[in-house]
């Protein structure tokens, strides 16, 4: 992993971590569904017409259609759709918490479902994880967290599991930026017609919802999905997702300081546990 790669790891994980603070601005003055569906269109146009300026075309592999496809039902519609519905009533930093057990859910999933292989270490870390989480929800229960946005941010992080496990098939091949346009515009399809269906439309128009839907097409949304992309091809999805461990310390540390949000002593002991459960993990996997 040479200085490149680890300089865009850091990037994705600030990136990737500061979209919940910016989305629990968002659904404070607009509904979450549509204004996700909105951010995706604006993305998604953005990306196609610069993968077009780029001299990259339509012309996807199967594998990277389907994968595509998949990664923007997932990641995009379920994932960050239930999880901007949840931030209508949890904190950006619980949700960025349990968003950030992604690579823990991978190697569960591998190792219970597809009898991968897990390394002492590896198992050392879902333990880890596991306790971290147990540690964190404890007391976020007895402070009287909302059992439906939780319930909500759980289902999403078992979505976006399934979307990391489809990256490999659309980073490989080439045509990255269209690929990182083409799903953002599937996302945004999907959740049109979810808002259409279920969602009042209601906007409280000001310049924080402005300034937080711009950074959050522009910067999460568009940069650091390109950056995860490219950071996949370059080193492979097992070094990249190491990045992962960062994401519970930005992620808390991002809306602590920009929302105010407060933490309490268990939270921060679970946040360290989590991502060295996570560390644990990923390094386990990789080759000597």
């Amino acid at each position: 992993m040479n200085l490149r790669a680890i300089l865009m790891g850091l990037a994705f994980a600030l990136m990737w971590s500061s979209a919940f603070t910016s989305a629990r601005v968002i659904v404070a003055y607009a509904p979450p569904l549509a204004s996700l569906s909105l951010r995706f269109l604006v993305s998604g146009i953005l990306g196609v017409a610069i993968a077009l300026a780029l001299g990259q075309t339509f012309k996807l592999t199967r594998a990277q259609w389907r994968a595509t496809i998949i990664f923007g039902i997932c990641q995009n519609a379920l994932y960050l759709g239930l999880n901007f519905v949840a931030m209508q009533w949890v904190e950006a930093s619980l949700a960025s918490i349990i968003a950030s057990t992604m690579p823990l859910m991978v190697a569960f999933a591998g190792w219970i479902v597809f009898r991968d292989r897990l390394p002492r270490l590896g198992v050392a870390g879902l333990v880890l994880g596991v306790l971290g989480v147990g540690v964190i929800m404890g007391a976020r229960l007895e402070a009287g967290v909302d059992p439906v946005g939780l319930t909500l941010c759980l289902l999403g992080s078992v979505a976006l599991t399934v979307a990391t496990l489809s990256v490999r098939g659309a980073a490989s091949g080439g045509n990255v930026m269209m690929i990182v346009g083409l799903q953002m515009l599937v996302g945004s399809a999907c959740l049109a017609v979810v808002a259409v269906a279920i969602e009042p439309f209601h906007v409280i128009w000001s310049w924080q919802l402005i300034a937080a839907f711009l950074y959050t097409t522009l910067i999460p949304g568009l940069a650091a999905t390109w950056v995860w992309f490219t950071l996949v091809g370059m080193i492979g999805p097992v070094k990249a997702a190491t990045f992962h461990f960062l994401n519970p310390f930005f992620g808390v540390a991002i809306a602590a300081a920009l929302l105010g949000e407060k933490l309490g002593a268990l939270d921060v002991i679970g946040v360290v546990v989590i991502a060295a459960g996570i560390l644990a993990v990923q390094l386990s996997k990789q080759k000597p």
